[in-house]
């Protein structure tokens, strides 16, 4: 009867590889006359090949050479690739493909184990949980999504980014009056001026009509692909610079490389965040478009005009991707924690969910710089030729408006944080579906 179990499990095993080999074998059409048959001998070499790899897995877990993987080396093999799991569930996840009652697994157990699923690396499972290029809230601050060498070889890469660049240009156009009226409370709100959200929408329809609206959107999203191209190259230079080479790099060195990587992106677009926010809190007439804008600035206040509020904004960079990826670490750990033996995928909504509340603390920490940037690259509007520092704008709000002043514009800023991330997420399943992308 025990033979016979065995021999029951093996030929499952063996009908879910054959699947797996045809599947292969029909991909890849090696032969030049598209013949897809399958010979006996090449799938004895196919199987063979298949408990090497299996027999490697096993050996580069098993640290202590004992010739199975026990509940702690399995717990450390997760934590390199940054998903952290109890001990506990290591003990559970291995007790369900252990034979013996060991909680340890042997190359043996690993092959016997029913699959439904073939997966090449468990780091494609990992990188499910893309944020970056998905969720767009307007501001791109966040530390870039690792890619597969399988998505870098295959071109998947560029469509991702495509795809997340179409999402946020629609997202940021629809959301596009609150990002404004953020803008307007910002340098304009004050005791005085108390202005809340509905009386700054009707301030700016009466002012320039519905249109008034969508002013500063355009350089908002014109700077979407130069930013993201720029963010993506440098990401993957600094990375090759810190000396790693492994496909899932850990929380800080993700945290440091995305970092510098939005300083160099930021660095380069930067003129054109000014240029948003001269144009958001233009008079109707004031300037014909883009190109004047530019030209009005620098005949009037010079090229350094370009860089006003450069200091606080790169500072700015550090709490917000660091708090952005911390958060989202640790709800992603979290999740994998309490359901991650059912699924490998989450839903749409735990997602949704994920991005929200990290986008949110990544934006509530670095608000107060924030707020002082737009106010610095506002100055010529407001303050004439009055040049004031980031130390004096910060000494001038707390004993003018107290620490409350550092806040303004935060209530639209998180109106917007919900529609945006769902709109763009929308966006992006279906720009993906039509670029082709297979994989997450």
């Amino acid at each position: 009867f025990t033979h016979r179990v065995h021999f029951r499990t093996y030929l499952k095993h063996c009908l879910i590889l054959y699947n797996s080999f045809i599947f292969q074998k029909t991909v890849k059409r090696e032969d030049q006359d598209s013949d897809v048959q399958l010979e006996f001998d090449e799938f004895v070499h196919y199987l063979q090949d298949y408990e090497k790899d299996l027999k490697l897995v096993v050996k580069s877990l098993d640290k202590k050479n004992a010739g199975c993987v026990d509940p702690k080396e399995f717990m450390q093999s997760l934590r390199d690739l940054g998903v952290y799991i109890s001990l506990q569930h290591a003990e559970k996840a291995l007790r369900s493909m252990d034979k013996n009652g060991m909680i340890t697994i042997s190359s043996e157990d690993w092959s016997n184990y029913p699959m439904v699923e073939k997966t090449e690396s468990i780091p494609e499972i990992i990188l499910y949980w893309k944020h970056s290029t998905i969720f767009d809230v307007g501001e791109n601050l966040m530390v870039p999504d690792e890619f597969t060498i399988e998505e870098k070889q295959t071109g998947m890469w560029w469509r991702h980014l495509v795809a997340g660049g179409g999402a946020g240009a629609i997202s940021r156009t629809c959301t596009a009056p609150l990002d404004r009226l953020k803008v307007m409370m910002q340098v304009y709100g004050s005791r005085t001026n108390n202005m809340c959200i509905m009386s700054g929408l009707m301030q700016m329809i009466k002012e320039g009509g519905t249109r008034s609206l969508w002013r500063g959107n355009g350089v908002n999203i014109i700077k979407i692909a130069p930013e993201s191209a720029l963010k993506f190259m440098a990401y993957e230079q600094i990375k090759r610079l810190i000396g790693t080479d492994k496909e899932a790099l850990s929380i800080l060195e993700r945290f440091v490389a995305g970092s510098l990587a939005g300083v160099i992106a930021q660095s380069s677009i930067y003129p054109m965040e000014v240029l948003k926010t001269r144009l958001a809190l233009r008079k109707t007439g004031q300037y014909t478009g883009i190109s004047d804008c530019a030209k009005q600035i620098f005949r009037r206040e010079g090229l350094g005009a370009f860089y006003k509020g450069y200091v606080p904004n790169m500072l700015g960079i550090i709490p917000y991707a660091g708090i952005d990826l911390a958060v989202y670490e640790t709800l992603k750990n979290s999740y994998l924690q309490q359901y991650g033996t059912n699924s490998t995928e989450p839903s749409v909504f735990v997602l949704l969910a994920c991005g929200t509340a990290s986008s949110t603390c990544g934006q509530l920490a670095s608000y107060p710089l924030a707020l002082i940037r737009t106010r610095m690259q506002a100055q010529a509007v407001t303050e004439g030729n009055q040049q004031v520092t980031m130390t004096g704008l910060f000494r001038h709000i707390l004993q003018n408006e107290g620490p409350m002043g550092l806040y303004r514009g935060l209530a639209p800023n998180f109106l917007k944080v919900i529609p945006a991330v769902s709109i763009s997420y929308v966006v992006y399943e279906h720009l993906k579906t039509q670029l082709g992308v297979t994989s997450r």
